[in-house]
């Protein structure tokens, strides 16, 4: 699972700098705010899907409230930035 993830990670990565490249040729500027907002987001929701999967996998009680504060932490960061 950490495989896709990582893979998910380096592609998004490509296509940044695929994306700034193309900008620099045809003369746009590219939001720097924008490429630090995406950059983030992707962060959190990688973040997100790793407590999921753990809030799955756990049986210790203490640990799924713990987990659940982190998801509903996430919820609220990732609302933010939309």
């Amino acid at each position: 699972m950490a495989r896709g993830f990582e893979s998910k990670s380096v592609e998004s990565h490509r296509q940044d700098v695929e994306n700034e490249r193309e900008a620099r040729r045809s003369g746009k500027r590219v939001d720097v705010h924008e490429i630090e907002r995406r950059q983030k987001r992707e962060g959190l929701e990688l973040s997100r899907r790793r407590i999921v999967t753990e809030l799955e996998a756990t049986t210790n009680d203490r640990r799924r409230e713990s987990l659940r504060a982190a998801l509903a932490h996430l919820d609220s960061e990732l609302a933010k930035l939309e």
